[in-house]
């Protein structure tokens, strides 16, 4: 569904990726690992539009992204929970949730069931500023406010930094179960090991803007991942 092929990224001079490729496909989550600094979050950032690449391709449903607007790139099914969340702090629930109807025909403007299955907490406060929402349940809503543009790739950026441990594993929940309807590709990028090792069907490791080691979860060694992972 989604393949990164040898992708090259610039802020200025200074080079943010060099040659990464990566593979996403529909019923499997691809984990992408490594420490602070290293290239995870402009991958994601190439990935959804936010910054352009300077080499290589993307390509979606056997499609180039080429230069496409994040905002067309979420109409055609690509959806990102960015780190630090960013939902809106003076918009209630509700509000924060209906943000995801832009990309939306008409007729698809509601919020799926399965988001208050998920994530119930949200029903029981639609009417509350999402400022005034825990840390995790403003992660639970970012998450929830991704589906409502009913995506065919989630990308979500550390969806565990910060998070008490009861709504890390509501989350993994999720995420589990999103994966086994077999309809979404889900691309994660982690630094808990252990959250990304019981999810992940696939990882990528990067160092230095480069993938350095990946493959299938049964293809990794996780003592050498961890290794990577250490400063």
């Amino acid at each position: 569904m989604l393949s990164v092929e040898k992708i090259d990224l610039h802020y200025g001079a200074a080079q943010a990726l060099r040659g990464v490729s990566l593979v996403a496909n529909p019923g499997e989550v691809t984990c992408v690992m490594g420490r602070n600094g290293v290239g995870k979050t402009s991958l994601l950032r190439a990935i959804v539009g936010q910054r352009p690449i300077s080499g290589g391709q993307i390509v979606w449903e056997g499609k180039p992204l080429g230069r496409m607007a994040p905002y067309d790139r979420a109409k055609a099914g690509i959806a990102i929970v960015p780190q630090g969340r960013e939902i809106f702090p003076l918009l209630s629930v509700k509000e924060n949730l209906e943000t995801g109807f832009a990309p939306l025909a008409r007729r698809d403007r509601h919020v799926p069931d399965y988001v208050f299955d998920l994530f119930p907490v949200l029903k029981s406060m639609l009417r509350r500023r999402g400022g005034d929402l825990s840390g995790g349940q403003q992660q639970q809503l970012a998450i929830g406010r991704a589906l409502v543009t009913r995506p065919r790739l989630l990308v979500l950026d550390e969806p565990t930094e910060g998070i008490q441990p009861s709504i890390i594993k509501d989350i993994g929940t999720a995420i589990k179960w999103l994966r086994d309807q077999g309809t979404m590709a889900i691309v994660l990028v982690e630094q808990y090991f252990d959250f990304a090792h019981e999810l992940a069907d696939r990882f990528a490791v990067m160092d230095r803007g480069e993938v350095i080691v990946s493959g299938t979860r049964a293809e990794m060694d996780p003592d050498k991942v961890r290794a990577h992972m250490t400063v």
